[in-house]
């Protein structure tokens, strides 16, 4: 298995598990917070678990680009994982700012986390679009 399919498969369990916490916070009463900060539990279980587990799966199985350089650029699918957890960080963090006390950096922040999680898609359809070929 590929080392970004492992850092992939990986980031998205721990999302996973992230999500879950956030999920029973958000249905224990007395947790106003997590009430609040239900776009957290959904980017935590939608981008964090499942995108991540699919781009995971997706490099590793796609067909090779080249017999020499089996994945092709390699860089670019961490650039993937790189920017899709950044805007992860900053969308979990800034979004329950944002809710409690809203400021014009907090929505800032979330247009930021929000293109960086754009550019990570991008970054990831652009490293796979060539290994979609016939053979």
């Amino acid at each position: 298995m590929p080392k970004l399919t492992r850092w992939l498969v990986k980031a998205s369990l721990i999302y996973l598990v992230l999500a879950l916490c956030a999920g029973i916070g958000m249905a224990v009463p007395q947790a106003a917070f997590f009430a609040k900060n239900f776009p957290v539990y959904l980017h935590l279980l939608t981008f964090g678990w499942l995108t991540q587990l699919i781009f995971g799966v997706a490099w590793w199985m796609f067909p090779k680009y080249t017999q020499a350089q089996p994945r092709g650029p390699v860089r670019l699918g961490w650039a993937g994982f790189s920017l899709l957890n950044a805007g992860l960080a900053l969308r979990a963090i800034f979004e329950p700012l944002n809710a409690e006390m809203p400021a014009a950096l907090f929505g800032w922040m979330l247009v930021a986390a929000a293109l960086l999680q754009w550019l990570a898609g991008l970054a990831f359809v652009v490293s796979l679009w060539p290994r979609t070929k016939e053979k």
